[in-house]
């Protein structure tokens, strides 16, 4: 029982449902979303809230029942049904597929305090900061944010109170005044209400944006870690994901009916994904003569929400990574910890990760472009850690259910429980392979190639270090530590001589740049792999002394 369970300082399930929610869904994921579908979003969200929201919450609902002294999470979970392998393998997935996540609510900082000191997209224009300088900028932003929030004591459920409802109250507002402005409008909409507007056409175009759905809303499986802090953790873990469920229904489905109202579903802005809010409150607010007040205050809001997404972020992915992995898969340099019991090793790994997946994206035409990206990069990787969710479940109500006790069931006749499970990990599945394919650029242009390249290269790259870490555990076993200093001054060179490589390729032709990367990729493979079956000489570096 950890420190806090001891001086009963617990985790209220309010809290926990608020902690859910700001990693789950925002008023911006309402917004991509619409861009993707236009009003027709309307009848998606209808049909994710009740035939996946609902019960993918109440799934985690009882896996965090069954496993409540647990505090890896999904990790722990996999590994309570399968083994220390898949356990391993599920927290780096899961770790993995939280990077471009990260990096997205990085971006959102500057987008966010743009508008707030200035009401505008000016600064977004290239002549003011270049594509370059905005992901610098949004790396340094990240950086601080990672200082921060660790330097500070409770400062996660603090940011995340904060955020919640200060996020939640906007969307309610939102809600508000969009439909007093339709009344005051004599019920005049950007967008056609009509039948025809708001049935989906179910072809391949709709069901490769069906992954930035699932992306929108999966996530709340990130607090699990914190069940262990609850006082009844059994009852109160299943009414966070209830009310988390109820706060989902309320944001989507009235959102996107608040956004019809402003916006023409068929003409669209080209930039909606990353300024539609900002757009919207700025039409409510010309409506209702207060100016630019509604985009100030939402602006700051959305900052508060975003840092306290990226606290909960930064902060759940290591406990599941780090804190809760098979020694035997898990290299010891990376579970390292300084006095304070952060993980030195694992943050900076994060860091580096991070800084490889903005390099990727850093030429991309502009601004708006490496924001869309993100997002669809995040709609191909979140949907597939998703997939072990529902494994899991299909696991605890199997053959096998009897050894997973629950005081919370979700469907008491285990045959239709395991088939939902299952009509939801194939859904996911689909949803996740079809996401592949580049939205928001011209099919088969130069920057669609592009864009085809480096989500394989980014997939390929944050799910073969996972393959790799547990060969790096085998030799600190063999070999008493990894690698040895010159073996990590290699590694070190390579990493940036790529980036060197990625900045001069930036000024070369698309096409020739996409094969460039890709060469490039397969050349550090080769070179990693000579590295790892060298032996380490004496002379261990001190990133792997004193472990």
């Amino acid at each position: 029982m950890d420190e806090l369970n001891i001086k009963g300082k617990y985790i209220t399930w309010p809290t926990l449902a608020m902690m859910a929610f700001v990693t789950v869904i925002g008023l911006e994921d309402i917004m991509y979303n619409f861009q993707n579908q236009g009003m027709a979003v309307l009848t998606s969200w209808v049909i994710m809230v009740f035939f996946y929201v609902i019960p993918y919450s109440l799934m985690v609902g009882q896996l965090g029942s069954v496993f409540n002294h647990e505090g890896g999470g999904l990790s722990s979970w996999v590994r309570g049904t399968d083994g220390e392998f898949l356990g391993y393998f599920t927290a780096w997935t899961y770790w993995a597929a939280s990077i471009p996540y990260v990096i997205d609510t990085a971006n959102c900082f500057l987008v966010d305090i743009g508008w707030g000191l200035t009401g505008t997209d000016d600064f977004e224009n290239t002549s003011v900061i270049s594509t370059p300088m905005f992901t610098l900028i949004s790396f340094i932003l990240f950086l601080l944010v990672v200082l921060l929030s660790h330097k500070f004591k409770n400062s996660l459920e603090i940011l995340s109170n904060i955020g919640g409802i200060a996020m939640f109250g906007m969307t309610i507002l939102f809600v508000l005044m969009a439909f007093v402005g339709l009344a005051m409008s004599g019920g005049h909409t950007a967008s056609e209400f009509s039948w025809n507007s708001i049935v989906p056409k179910f072809d391949l175009k709709y069901f490769s944006t069906v992954g930035m759905l699932i992306y929108a809303v999966n996530g709340c499986e990130l607090v699990a870690p914190y069940v262990t802090r609850m006082k009844h953790p059994q009852r109160e873990f299943p009414k966070s994901m209830i009310m988390l469920a109820l706060m989902t229904v309320f944001l989507t489905f009235f959102g996107s009916i608040a956004l019809g109202i402003y916006i023409d579903a068929n003409h669209m802005p080209n930039d909606l994904k990353m300024n539609g809010e900002y757009y919207v409150f700025g039409a409510m607010g010309e409506q209702f003569g207060i100016g630019k007040s509604l985009i100030y205050i939402y602006a700051w809001c959305s900052l508060a929400y975003n840092v306290a997404l990226m606290a909960v972020l930064l902060d759940a992915m290591t406990r599941m990574l780090i804190s809760d992995t098979g020694d035997k898969f898990m290299p010891k340099f990376l579970k390292k910890t300084n006095e304070q019991g952060l993980p030195v090793n694992g943050y900076a790994l994060t860091v580096f990760l991070s800084g490889f997946i903005m390099i990727l994206g850093v030429f991309l035409p502009e601004m708006n472009d490496v924001f869309n990206w993100l997002l669809n990069l995040n709609g191909i990787i979140s949907p597939a850690v998703t997939c072990w969710i529902f494994y899991s479940f299909m696991r605890i109500r199997g053959r096998d259910k009897d050894k997973y006790p629950s005081e919370y069931v979700f469907i008491k006749n285990d045959k239709i429980a395991w088939i939902a499970g299952l009509i939801l990990l194939v859904v996911t599945a689909i949803a996740t392979i079809l996401g592949i394919a580049p939205q928001d650029v011209k099919m088969l242009s130069n920057t669609w190639w592009y864009e085809l390249v480096i989500n394989i290269v980014s997939i390929v790259v944050l799910v073969g270090l996972g393959v790799l870490l547990p060969s790096i555990r085998r030799r600190e076993d063999q070999y008493g530590y990894a690698f040895d200093k010159y073996q990590w001054r290699a590694i070190i060179g390579m990493i940036l001589g790529s980036i060197i490589i990625d900045v001069w390729l930036g000024g070369t032709k698309l096409p020739g740049r996409v094969w460039m990367i890709v060469v490039e990729a397969i050349l550090a493979l080769i070179i990693v792999w000579l590295i790892a079956r060298r032996k380490p000489g004496k002379h261990p570096s001190r990133i792997e002394m004193d472990i």
